[in-house]
């Protein structure tokens, strides 16, 4: 991946550690594997999208995609998210693409039968 572009990792945010934990964990493998990937909150979390993406833009970096950790497309994504990248494109002059949140993605309903798959195979307790 070039210098110029990053995939912006969004979660929602949570004032909880232990929720922003969850999600760095699942975005692990990404960060670990595609070079100028990183986590970044919505809200109530840092870092900040803002923040991640004004730090990349002082390194060069002019273009981005965001890909949602959302399950599904709302408020959130079809009004929040779109305004908060048109205001950052806007001041560091910058293309930033939103992905769709991966949800949407058909893998999502794969792993979420393995995960059923696993929990039915453990014995009860």
């Amino acid at each position: 991946m070039s210098k110029s572009h990053r995939i912006v990792l969004l979660a929602h945010g949570s004032s909880d550690p232990r929720w922003c934990e969850t999600f760095e964990a699942l975005a692990a493998p990404t960060v670990e594997a595609v070079p100028g990937s990183v986590v970044a909150y919505m809200e109530l979390a840092e870092p900040s999208m803002e923040k991640v993406i004004a730090e990349a833009v002082a390194e060069g970096c002019e273009d981005f995609t965001i890909l949602p950790l959302f399950l599904a497309v709302g408020r959130h994504l079809r009004k929040d998210v779109p305004g908060m990248i048109k205001q950052m494109e806007s001041e560091h002059g910058i293309s930033i693409q939103l992905a769709a949140p991966v949800g949407e993605n058909p893998q999502m309903g794969l792993a979420i039968r393995d995960v059923v798959e696993q929990t039915l195979a453990k014995p009860s307790a």
